[in-house]
């Protein structure tokens, strides 16, 4: 269980694409810790300077500032690269409703720009962050690779446009893509600040605040949420599979499903509050209800996630309690 088990020989580097985001400081930080390599690229368009800040000192780390849309950079970022984790990327389904170019750009042209680089340098594996928005109005639970419906914005029109990508890249080109759709992933030093902040560090922020959070909708729309380490695993494991099942997608979930008034709850009784919710409109786009089969992704990388919703909610609120 987990990615200690998952070996690498002792000199491979990593490329983390996305290094000062969420996800990718927390990729950067376990494969540093696990021993190995690890190359860092970000423009800091939404990343962090301090979640860099946080590997300087470590020798094995280096970094490059800059935009995967220029396809140079991309090119510079994957020598001597063993394994690619793209995680660059603009998230937020509503942000993308508004700017919609932007996400063509960075999402679909940025993330092409790196297949191309990492085709280029003969890299082993090039591992990619999907999303679980890609199945749109499909209504059935849970969510099922191959059973998807209409898309509903442009951010998941740009993780499905990637998807088809990574498998003409495998089919055309010979490189082992694997798209990791994500379910709604939480933990440390997720940004919980802004208009497109993820739900639960924006309400444990604004309940440690006295703020009264705002529930979009009527708080009954339930999601997979999934704890970082949970993705960390899948990322490691994805490069560690056969070439045999590169070139398709895997739902990274826990497998679970939770109430956003059930959570919003379960956050005031952690945290010793009680603020009642303001409830606003419904955000167009969303997906009311969300989550994971994930026996693919169990069967064909090994994927075996440790970490429940219940475990990593305490781990998180603790981390934001000590941090905000």
């Amino acid at each position: 269980m987990g990615y200690e088990d998952v070996k690498f020989p002792k000199e491979t580097k990593f490329l983390v694409t996305g290094a000062a985001g969420f996800i990718g400081s927390n990729l950067v930080e376990v494969i540093l810790r696990l021993g190995y390599k690890v190359r860092g690229l970000d423009d800091f368009s939404t990343g962090k300077r301090e979640n860099i800040d946080l590997f300087q000192n470590n020798s094995k780390f280096e970094f490059i500032e800059g935009d995967i849309r220029n396809l140079g950079i991309c090119m510079e970022a994957c020598k001597g690269v063993d394994y690619v984790l793209n995680q660059a990327a603009w998230g937020s389904v509503p942000r993308s409703i508004e700017m919609p170019l932007l996400y063509e750009e960075i999402n679909i042209m940025g993330t092409l720009n790196m297949m191309e680089a990492a085709r280029q340098n003969k890299v082993k594996k090039f591992v990619y962050a999907s999303s679980s928005s890609v199945y749109g109005d499909e209504p059935n639970l849970p969510k099922q690779e191959g059973r998807e419906g209409n898309l509903l914005s442009p951010y998941a029109l740009t993780k499905r446009v990637d998807e088809e990508y990574g498998k003409l890249y495998t089919r055309l080109y010979g490189l082992d893509t694997y798209g990791l759709r994500y379910f709604n992933v939480f933990g440390r030093r997720q940004n919980p600040s802004g208009a497109y902040a993820a739900v639960i560090p924006k309400f444990i922020k604004q309940l440690l605040n006295n703020e009264r959070p705002t529930i979009n909708g009527d708080g009954k729309q339930s999601r997979d949420f999934t704890y970082i380490e949970n993705v960390v695993e899948a990322n490691l494991k994805a490069c560690n599979a056969s070439h045999e099942v590169a070139g398709q997608s895997f739902n990274v979930a826990f497998g679970g499903r939770e109430y956003l008034i059930d959570i919003y709850r379960e956050l005031c009784r952690a945290l010793d509050k009680n603020i009642n919710p303001i409830f606003g409109d419904e955000r167009v786009g969303d997906i009311k209800h969300s989550n994971a089969d994930i026996r693919k992704a169990k069967e064909m990388l090994g994927y075996d996630p440790g970490w429940s919703f219940e475990r990593g909610i305490r781990a998180v609120i603790e981390w934001y309690k000590e941090n905000l």
